[in-house]
């Protein structure tokens, strides 16, 4: 990636520094919130890949030099809270090893644990709950910010068509330029089988697919969060009614969770 400092080869210790130093001062702020490692410094399946290819392996930067990044970073007040995003189970558990070890040496320092893992979660994609990682969170309270909620604006229906839909959606906008998202969202067996039944499912219920697929979401235990994103006002209305819709009456009714399981077992993760 070319367009981030010229290009970094690695996510190391002075990437990262450099990464956290320079967003303080475009946010013209104190401090971060959250920093979360975007992608693993390492070879991992991920963007449609699910299975585990030990030829892809390469030297990669020790976990430890990541953490001790961040971790200088909290113990200096830049930055709040550490995340972790696109990770697997044993790379949350490294990082999170690493931290109780920290914080149980040094009995003035809490805020170094790791506190959430931004992974996709969705009605096309609900890898998190198989794979391990909803153990590894349930037991060590790390919370998930699950992105792509609608899978990248599959769950809308707008693709569905025979045109393939809206010229201006994202993933007919920047086909050919947007690698990672056409290996996950783009043609794959199952995917518009799959999102007919769960909008029919919604229409069924007399509720929006998108207030359903975030409300699917939002449901989980595990998730404190869902990073969506909208490019019109319209859509960023839709997401946030949705969200107060969760608020206001609460999960979706057991028959409703039971029809979309059903879908989910004919179709299991057609989005991985």
């Amino acid at each position: 990636m070319d367009w981030i400092r010229g290009g970094p080869t690695s996510l190391d210790a002075m990437n990262i520094t450099e990464a956290i130093k320079n967003s303080l001062t475009r946010l013209n702020t104190d401090y971060i919130d959250l920093v979360s490692l975007h992608w693993p410094d390492r070879y991992v399946p991920m963007f449609g890949d699910t299975e585990y290819d030990c030829s892809r392996v390469y030297k990669s930067v020790p976990f430890e030099e990541q953490y001790e990044a961040l971790s200088r970073a909290v113990e200096q007040g830049l930055v709040r809270h550490i995340g972790l995003s696109n990770e697997t189970p044993y790379g949350l558990m490294k990082f999170n090893q690493l931290a109780t070890t920290n914080n149980n040496n040094n009995s003035n320092s809490n805020s170094n644990t790791i506190v959430s893992v931004q992974n996709a979660y969705s009605l096309l994609c609900r890898t998190f709950d198989t794979g391990g990682l909803a153990e590894c969170c349930a037991a060590e309270d790390i919370s998930l910010l699950a992105y792509s909620p609608l899978a990248m604006g599959l769950l809308t229906g707008k693709y569905l068509p025979p045109d393939g839909g809206p010229p201006d959606a994202r993933l007919n906008k920047y086909k050919g330029r947007y690698a990672e998202a056409e290996s996950r969202y783009g043609p794959k067996p199952n995917v518009q089988e799959a999102v007919q039944a769960y909008i029919d499912v919604a229409r069924r219920y007399g509720m929006s697919p998108v207030h359903m697929a975030v409300r699917f979401v939002l449901d989980h235990p595990l998730v404190a969060s869902a990073v969506v994103g909208a490019t019109s006002v319209g859509q960023l209305e839709e997401l946030v009614g949705a969200a107060a819709v969760v608020e206001e009456v609460g999960p979706l009714s057991r028959e409703i969770r039971e029809d979309i399981d059903a879908i989910h077992n004919k179709y299991p993760n057609p989005t991985p």
